[in-house]
């Protein structure tokens, strides 16, 4: 008995087509409703769906950070634009066209930190700062202009200057005659010194928040304490520091340590 090869064909695909076909059209219709009344985005309004879902409100999450932060939701955070033209308003004069490169990339990235939620001036930071700021103006051709440009610096991200200098000689003059390991017990919060505070502050908050600054803090303690002011011995001395004592990631403040003392060759 003969069967022709379009016959055959239809007799092999005919139970595959009604396995993914449904029964009835009444219980298709009957299927649909059913999903329709138990899913909301087949309601009138996905948005609405959604909103209903999801019911997000800046600052309002259930979580520690924002129970902390949620109440900075919605403020106005000015621009490093905002912050750069103050700063050249402040300053009057033309920047040295070999400086204006790290001016601007001074003014933001130190902007950029102040405006953040986290960001908690300290001591250490003050110090940080004027190091970089004493380090990197102490050969402009006008010295005049470089004062100038520290002031209009500080206080076009918000900073007052008096405090930033007042805060840095304080814990400059505390850390003359010091040892290495004196800073070590201070920066693992023991005894009542100024580091020691500093230390135990930020080893009580599990969002604080290192900056650049803060790591050449360190670096000019370093300094003072006499430790080798050599690129990979302050690698290991910042690790200890950061890390084992301060119980912080030290990875970045490692890497801002080796990026100072690269500039500091070339400047």
């Amino acid at each position: 008995m003969k069967f022709s090869r379009t016959s055959v064909i239809l007799a092999a695909v005919a139970p595959s087509v009604s396995a993914f076909t449904s029964q009835s059209v009444n219980n298709r219709a009957t299927s649909l409703a059913m999903s329709e009344s138990s899913t909301p985005f087949f309601s009138s309004s996905i948005a609405d769906a959604l909103d209903r879902e999801v019911s997000y409100q800046p600052g309002k999450a259930d979580s520690d950070f924002a129970r902390k932060y949620g109440h900075l939701a919605g403020a106005q955070v000015r621009t490093v634009g905002e912050a750069f033209t103050q700063f050249t308003d402040m300053l009057g004069t033309p920047v040295n066209a070999l400086y204006k490169g790290i001016c601007t990339d001074l003014v933001g990235s130190l902007h950029l930190i102040v405006v953040n939620a986290r960001f908690s001036k300290d001591p250490v930071f003050s110090l940080g700062l004027v190091a970089v700021l004493d380090l990197m103006l102490k050969n402009y051709p006008e010295q005049d202009t470089a004062k100038k440009i520290k002031t209009a610096m500080i206080t076009s991200v918000g900073l007052d200057e008096a405090e930033i200098d007042a805060e840095a000689a304080t814990l400059e003059a505390w850390a003359q005659g010091k040892t290495k390991e004196d800073i070590s017990s201070a920066l693992k919060g023991e005894g009542d010194s100024p580091l020691a505070a500093i230390a135990s502050a930020a080893k009580g908050d599990e969002y604080w928040m290192y900056s650049r600054f803060f790591g050449i803090g360190l670096i000019r303690i370093m300094d003072i304490v006499g430790v080798e002011q050599d690129m990979s011995v302050a690698y290991d001395c910042m690790e200890e520091w950061v890390g084992k004592c301060m119980e912080k990631p030290f990875y970045t403040a490692c890497s801002d340590s080796d990026l100072y003392f690269k500039q500091k060759g070339k400047l």
